[in-house]
């Protein structure tokens, strides 16, 4: 699965038609709040993507999707999913889940999965069969550890379509999604979906021996992780929507903060702008040079590192709101920006420059491709 991490630095491997991954789930419907997201972008990809549900759902008749309800196959299909499974009753439900994953080739395994038994079984499965494991979590599940952010934005109306396929457990309004009982998830939905890869610890096998008998044998455990052991399953300490709350919150304090830096450079470079040097017979606005770098530089600073163009704009408001209000005409008739040609310069430059970083399209990343064995 290698996908453009907007969190972290993690990568998840998600690299398009050559990747099998197996999602595993506790029920139908978790799919679709939980990683319904990825599981669009993965089969836009034309990615090869199966479902494994620990339980069935209601109006279900069988362990495949010939038997499923016409709420999971709408579901599935809104997603673009043609192969969803039920783990059969056994005592041994890692056997069935590295069962599919031997079955398919699977390249990876997301658990979605909230029930322990079914995490743990579907760890110890992945292990066995050297597959890279990420598990859903929401920001706050995972705070201090590395979490990979997957861009789910142009897939968000194959979610919403999935979510609305289950009108026993949700309504869908716009991007806000209602609980229709107690106890499911529920929250406004956003364009990323987040992801936790750890190295294993005492959360599965209760010590640090136990981490390092699931190591692959001859490596060591932290690079193990690194490689594609399976991640930390820790019980979630709370529902899911908190994430999509931590994320806007996180998203609304980023785009103050632009504002406020955009505020802080218009207005410097207001004052700054007029400063010139000379060099012999050279006049140089210095001023105007370095306050239209230092305005550049922050714009394109803020698309590069954040890739958001809502705090882009934010920062954009700030510095032309900025050198807008200070170009006016003081009660007292002073100005700060004089007319002429720096002048003209100053209040023109920054907005073009903000533009073009706001218009500039978001380039896919190069994907790299799969090694392949002899």
């Amino acid at each position: 699965m290698s996908a453009n991490p907007t969190l972290g630095s993690s990568s998840m491997v998600m690299s398009g038609s050559a990747e099998r991954v197996v999602f595993v789930h506790d029920r139908p419907g978790d799919e679709a709040w939980f990683t319904g997201g990825t599981i669009a972008r993965l089969r836009g990809d034309d990615a090869e993507v199966v479902v494994l549900f620990g339980a069935r759902a209601p109006g279900d008749t069988g362990d495949s999707t010939s038997g499923a309800s016409s709420d999971s196959r709408a579901a599935l299909s809104a997603l673009g999913v043609s192969d969803w499974r039920v783990l059969p009753a056994t005592a041994d439900p890692a056997a069935a889940v590295r069962a599919v994953l031997d079955e398919v080739g699977a390249t990876a395994i997301v658990i979605g999965a909230r029930s322990e038994v079914l995490q743990v079984a579907a760890t110890d499965a992945a292990h066995s069969s050297r597959v890279p494991v990420f598990v859903s979590r929401g920001v706050t599940e995972a705070i201090g550890q590395r979490i990979v952010a997957i861009d789910v934005s142009d897939h968000l109306e194959q979610k919403l379509a999935a979510l609305s396929a289950y009108p026993d457990r949700w309504t869908v309004d716009g991007r806000v999604v209602s609980a229709v009982r107690p106890g499911d998830p529920a929250g406004t939905v956003t364009g990323t979906e987040t992801y936790l890869r750890a190295a294993l610890s005492a959360a599965v096998g209760g010590s640090p021996e136990a981490s390092a008998a699931r190591t692959p044998p001859g490596a060591d455990p932290e690079s193990a992780a690194e490689e594609g052991s399976p991640p930390d399953v820790a019980k979630p300490e709370s529902p899911a929507p908190a994430s999509a709350f931590a994320t806007g919150a996180l998203r609304a304090v980023a785009s103050l903060v632009a504002l406020a830096a955009g505020v802080v450079f218009g207005v410097l470079g207001t004052v700054a702008h007029q400063a010139t040097v000379v060099l012999g017979p050279v006049t140089v606005p210095i001023g105007l040079v370095l306050a239209t770098l230092a305005a550049s530089a922050l714009l394109v600073g803020l698309r590069l590192v954040l890739d958001d163009r809502v705090v882009v704009l934010a920062c954009t408001i700030g510095l032309v709101g900025s050198i807008f209000l200070l170009s006016l005409k003081s009660t007292g008739g002073s100005v700060l920006v004089p007319a002429g040609l720096t002048g003209t310069l100053w209040t023109v430059l920054p907005t073009l420059v903000a533009s073009l970083v706001l218009a500039w399209p978001r380039l896919p990343k190069r994907r790299a491709q799969p090694d392949r064995g002899a």
